[in-house]
């Protein structure tokens, strides 16, 4: 067992720690204990459902959380990967893959639970690369590698948010306490640095680990090169850098020259050569699958072909001296727009539903698509045949490719020109089918997949909101530097790291962060210094506009667009009555034990056997059981003020102990009936009435001895004994019919 809460709840596990930590030993055993458990195929509803929560995964959540493993979360999400490979596989028994790769991910988030109490170490169980072989025998090491025949690929490491996105574990990431760590990642408040591994990396500098801490700016320098890799602060540099990319695009093919190249076009070569290396440092750094899986790396990828191409027949048509390269280079390059506009403008509208199905809808339009010409492949041959000395190939495509999206006349104008006969009927049939049907089938899958995007568009958000916030944290230090200056940082640092110690490159690539981040340095300490939340200056300007505010005249701050601008007071009122709570004056109740005795409250009745015996004098229980007496109802103490009653005299007990003497009440509720203990009165007058209401309870407990408890329990019995009687003469009975038939059948 591996007690992590044996380390400093204050402080982040250390590296050592985190070494120690057995992996592999969970990955079999939940693999184990997830196949017994589940046979059949279940869907999420149904996992997550009461009963079948509390049976099946209730046990197996108990048994691994006494572990307290750090890495049991990472083992699930492991498994699930391992299963949903396997309903890839075996298609038979798919269904039941799935369900327990869902169970795997259930089991994640529900352990992930259990660290919620200590922040720093939940981030340690997200964020730690954990070794799948980590705490395996090295026979198993050894079989593995056997296995693989590749050791580099053994000593990867992936974290549990890694594991979480490369399975597509929507749920888990889009959880409460996985939002808040990745939330807290994104802000830069919880700053830590993840080991690169050397054969991922471009450029790994690790020489100074970080752990994990809770970040402070006034603990750290003004020029911390640690915050350029603050997700938030990346997505604002990298849409200066789009724009950037942007306007010499722009001034490139304003400025297009097919003989030489210009200024803007060589500014613009410069920018989209380090755009490309910052996208192939990031597909090399997090892995193709973790990279592709964002959707608007899908469009950077895009115009990273677009690019190549262009510079491909810019180079041929440079060194043959033929214009003609060069034009189409310009025109390719010219179609790079449709993918660089629209980028730059989804940074505004990213959260959109609309943009966030884009990449489902356009999946599907392309696979129906590619169907539907599959499927008109045959016409497209039968018209070639039948009008080919008039038609090609491409008039033929070009002709049903008009048709297919909506001119439906040239299928009746050129139709005799295939055949008198046959070409009308063909072209009709195809106008028919394409506009009438497959298109309404086409704009049928659109609309549900977008209303399936729009039923999970909060998941979609954050699954490509923690893609973005864990490409932005990895520790390459080419993504320290802003393009075109990381092509100056890699033709430096890659040759040097080949030659010189870790020390020496580490200070080389902090002087290099410093030198060509020096102004965005200074804007961001400062930032968080004196503008950030929480910091001085702000709660100091939010204080002056709040008293400039309070200033106003009545009529001002009533005004409807001053209260949708600053926003209602009523909660402000709210909060500051609870704020005062304590220091208002005198409470209105008074409270002591006395009273919290007489609030009406489930408790344990004693049985006969437990009731004290005759010397012994028991205080009535003060919990009522009995309507309320006459006497109490018409109480002036009870009906002046809700304040606490006052104490009643002598005569007022015995008043009441004559009334609970009379009527039919039993024994019980005289017991229980509500009383308040008589003072004592002074004088044999007081004595006599404090004897004579002792013995009334006296006479009561008798009563209760009196009431037939043991009949009824000597019943009981009875009716249990004769119940078990039956229970095994159905049973002799039922024995002898079985081998009766047992009989019959063999004979």
């Amino acid at each position: 067992m591996v007690d992590h809460e044996e380390q400093n709840p204050f402080l982040a596990p250390s590296p050592e720690f985190l070494a120690t930590v057995p992996v592999f030993p969970l990955i079999p055993a939940l693999k184990k204990d997830v196949t017994r458990t589940i046979d059949s195929a279940l869907t999420w509803d149904q996992l997550t459902a009461a009963d079948i929560s509390f049976t099946i995964v209730r046990p197996i959540l108990f048994k691994y959380a006494k572990l307290k493993n750090m890495a049991v979360v990472y083992a699930c999400l492991v498994n699930r990967a391992y299963f949903l490979e396997q309903s890839k596989d075996d298609l038979a028994y798919a269904g039941v893959m799935m369900s327990r790769a869902i169970l795997c991910e259930i089991l994640a988030m529900k352990l992930l639970n259990h660290f919620a109490s200590n922040y720093i170490t939940l981030v340690a169980v997200l964020t730690t690369s954990w070794s799948p072989l980590a705490g395996a025998s090295p026979e198993v090491v050894e079989e593995v590698k056997q296995m693989l025949g590749n050791n580099a690929i053994v000593s990867d490491a992936d974290s549990a948010l890694e594991v979480a996105i490369s399975t597509h574990a929507k749920r888990f990431i889009s959880s409460t306490v996985t939002q808040k760590v990745v939330n807290d990642m994104y802000s830069g408040r919880v700053v830590f640095s993840s080991a690169t591994s050397s054969n991922r990396s471009m450029l790994a500098d690790n020489y100074k680990p970080r752990a994990i801490t809770i970040y402070d700016c006034r603990d750290y320098p003004l020029l911390d090169h640690y915050r350029l890799r603050v997700p938030r602060y990346g997505a604002i540099l990298e849409f200066l850098n789009f724009a950037c990319l942007l306007i010499t695009f722009v001034l490139c093919l304003s400025n297009e020259n097919r003989t030489q190249i210009t200024f803007w076009e060589g500014v613009f070569l410069v920018f989209a050569a380090a755009f490309m290396l910052e996208e192939y440092t990031a597909a090399t750094e997090h892995g193709w699958i973790i990279y592709i899986a964002n959707m608007w790396n899908v469009f950077d990828t895009s115009f990273v072909v677009v690019v190549l191409c262009y510079m491909g027949m810019r180079i041929r048509g440079l060194s043959c001296d033929d214009p003609k390269y060069s034009e189409l280079a310009f025109d390719v390059l010219a179609c790079g727009a449709c993918i660089l506009f629209p980028r730059l403008a989804f940074f505004a509208v990213s959260n959109n539903v609309v943009i966030l199905s884009l990449r489902a809808m356009i999946s599907e339009f392309i696979f129906f698509m590619s169907i539907a010409v599959i499927c008109f492949s045959g016409l497209l041959f039968t018209l070639w045949t039948l009008g080919k000395d008039k038609w090609t190939i491409q008039g033929i495509c070009w002709l049903m490719t008009q048709i297919w999206f909506g001119n439906s006349s040239l299928s009746f104008t050129q139709a005799e020109s295939f055949h008198p006969f046959f070409g009308p009927i063909l072209m009709t049939t195809f106008a028919a089918l394409s506009n009438t049907l497959l298109l309404t089938i086409l704009i049928s899958i659109l609309s549900n997949t977008v209303a399936r995007i729009d039923s999970n568009a909060t998941q979609e958000h954050l699954f490509q909101f923690t893609i973005s916030t864990i490409e932005g944290v990895k520790a390459d230090a080419l993504f320290s530097y802003q393009p075109p200056f990381n092509l100056l940082a890699f033709a430096v640092l890659k040759p040097a790291s080949y030659v010189v110690t870790p020390r020496t490159l580490h200070t080389l690539n902090v002087f290099l962060i410093k030198s060509t981040s020096f102004p965005i340095l200074i804007v961001i300490g400062l930032y968080e210094r004196y503008f950030a939340a929480g910091q001085s200056l702000r709660e100091t300007s939010v204080d002056a506009a709040h008293t400039l505010f309070n200033s106003l005249p009545r009529q001002i701050k009533n005004m409807p667009f001053v209260e949708a601008l600053v926003g209602s007071t009523s909660n402000n009122l709210y909060e500051a009555i609870f704020e005062l709570e304590g220091s208002i004056g005198p409470p209105l109740f008074e409270e002591s034990d006395e009273e919290e005795d007489n609030h009406p409250q489930l408790r344990s009745v004693a049985s006969h056997e437990s009731l004290p015996s005759a010397g012994v004098r028991r205080q009535p229980s003060r919990v009522s059981l009995a309507p309320p007496s006459p006497f109490r109802a018409t109480s002036p103490a009870r009906s002046a003020s809700p304040r606490r009653r006052r104490p009643l005299s002598a005569l007022d007990v015995g008043a009441a102990s004559a009334e609970l003497t009379q009527g039919s009440r039993s024994p019980l509720a005289r017991l229980f009936a509500y009383n308040d203990p008589p003072p004592p009165a002074a004088g044999p007058s007081g004595q006599g009435q404090i004897e004579g209401s002792i013995r009334r309870v006296e006479a009561i407990v008798d009563d209760l001895r009196a009431m037939p408890v043991h009949k009824l329990k000597e019943e009981m019995r009875e009716v249990q004994e004769r119940q078990a009687r039956i229970e095994q003469l159905l049973l002799t009975l039922t024995r002898g019919m079985r081998s009766t038939d047992t009989e019959s059948r063999l004979k």
